[in-house]
């Protein structure tokens, strides 16, 4: 006969159990993003997130933060795993506590969590068996619950990696053509200096593809959006940024430019992509372009040197800074959430602000 005590064993078991083959399924078999509340994975992440953040701050040398900063995603792949499993032999073993008479020889808590984990792994010693269906029943429950666990997880890891791969094809080819670190500005200024203006239509459609590419699968598994690029000074955070800043220079202070409509384009997708993500990972945001008067008057000489041909930069300045306004915001959120590489235009650059005033007021 089931006690009290024995009662509730079972249902904080049964919890757990349901807990985290919801956390698995929502994780890795759901296609698309979803509720962060009674997550396992969401609160793990966010937690040690902040941690491993905290702890990269302290560390001077540039290299070795970063490599610090790179080993978090596939650190937190590890940790998920392990958690969801101790959470279900665990959940299990609560199961077997209250079923403890029924189990052959009768068994304490730590025996009924043995037994849960050779269940769970499908190891099956025979030392502790269940003697009743119930028992038994909850032993096969628990393998059948690893051997699940364990083909989803490998199925899942083969899916990260390979968008991971395809993410990073792109973002070296973004590099590629905006020199290290990318910008915006230095895309298309390298696409002027070539004479390859009428090719960023081109480039633009392929921003496009690969922008929903990682909105899909960044939203459907969180994970790889703390995957940091093996390459100096890149970022898919970065990339994003380049193709956002590019479109609106286009949209905003060029005339004549065929890569107009593509660059509107990538310009409503990236900027979809960017409020998505702040609202997912819940990014504290602030108003404003994120750039000075001064570093857009720089951009236009640059871009009127290299034949793009340049608006009235007052008409040009207003319509930049409500372009760039709607997205600026969540990229810098993002920017300094997963702690990128520092990029012109991205991020905090209060010190490039600084400098200026320094050298206006010598002047």
């Amino acid at each position: 006969m089931l006690t009290a005590l024995d009662w509730l064993s079972a249902g904080v078991g049964l919890f757990l159990i349901w807990l985290c083959l919801r956390d698995v399924f929502q994780s890795v078999i759901v296609p698309r993003a979803v509720d962060r509340r009674l997550r396992i994975s969401a609160f793990l992440s966010g937690q040690l997130w902040r941690v491993w953040r905290r702890r990269a701050g302290s560390i001077q040398d540039d290299d070795r933060r970063e490599d610090f900063l790179g080993a978090f995603a596939p650190s937190l792949l590890v940790i998920l795993f392990a958690s969801w499993a101790f959470t279900l032999i665990f959940g299990y073993g609560l199961i077997f506590v209250a079923l403890r008479d029924q189990l052959n020889p009768p068994a304490t808590f730590w025996k009924a969590l043995y037994f849960a984990g050779t269940s769970f792994l499908t190891i099956g010693f025979g030392d502790v068996v269940g003697s009743t269906g119930i028992a038994r029943l909850v032993s096969i429950a628990a393998g059948a619950s690893g051997l699940a666990v364990v083909a989803v997880v490998t199925a899942f890891l083969f899916s990260v990696f390979a968008a991971f791969q395809r993410r990073e094809v792109f973002v070296v080819n973004v590099s590629a053509h905006s020199g290290a670190p990318p910008s915006g500005i230095g895309l298309l200024t390298t696409y002027g200096e070539g004479q390859m203006i009428e090719e960023l239509s081109s480039l633009f459609a392929a921003g496009q593809q690969w922008a929903a590419e990682v909105m899909e699968s960044h939203l459907a598994y969180p994970v790889l959006a703390f995957f940091r690029s093996s390459h100096d000074y890149e970022s898919w955070v970065g990339a994003l940024g380049t193709l956002l800043d590019a479109s609106a220079l286009i949209l905003s202070a060029t005339e004549g430019n065929a890569a107009r409509g593509q660059a509107q384009v990538m310009y409503e997708l990236g900027r979809h992509l960017t409020h998505d993500f702040a609202r997912y990972f819940r990014l504290r945001l602030r108003d404003g372009p994120g750039i000075e008067r001064f570093e857009f008057s720089g951009a236009l000489a640059r871009l009127e040197q290299v034949g793009f041909p340049i608006r009235d930069e007052d008409t040009a300045w207003r319509k930049f800074a409500a372009v760039r306004g709607t997205y600026a915001p969540a990229l810098a959120a993002m920017a300094s959430f997963w702690n990128i590489p520092p990029l012109q235009w991205i991020g905090d650059r209060s010190s490039i602000v600084e400098q200026h005033l320094q050298a206006a007021a010598v002047r």
